[in-house]
């Protein structure tokens, strides 16, 4: 598959996981570690597909810092931007499978969170368009 083509199709998986974001905003049904999760791998999928457009295989991981960091290898400099969502990396899986991760007192900002993942999102998804 070419790599925009591959690239639109980790968008449309990573805008499913920011759909479920924006559906978890407002509810208090879904613990902070199920919306952290959405936006983890609405963020890894993000930067899969802008690694794809700059056709850089990329390896099966969840890790973010390594996916920004093969980003920033090959000159995307925007990427510095989002440096500091690196931070969901806890919820690739371990905040999935242990207890007691999150501090209960303190609840995501998941208003912010979303708006930061929209514009990622936004960002790579401009760039397969003007690709």
């Amino acid at each position: 598959m070419p790599e925009t083509e591959y690239a639109k199709t980790l968008l449309a998986m990573a805008r499913k996981d920011f759909d479920a974001l924006r559906g978890m905003v407002g509810n208090p049904l879904f613990a902070d570690e199920i919306f952290g999760f959405h936006a983890q791998q609405a963020i890894e999928k993000s930067l899969k597909a802008w690694l794809a457009l700059h056709a850089v295989e990329f390896p099966h991981t969840h890790d973010l810092s390594r996916l920004m960091a093969l980003l920033e290898e090959v000159g995307a400099q925007e990427i510095n931007t989002y440096l500091h969502l690196v931070e969901f990396n806890m919820f690739a899986v371990q905040a999935r499978y242990e207890a007691g991760l999150l501090d209960d007192e303190q609840a995501l900002d998941r208003p912010t969170i979303t708006s930061e993942v929209q514009t990622l999102l936004l960002t790579v998804e401009n760039l397969a368009l003007s690709g």
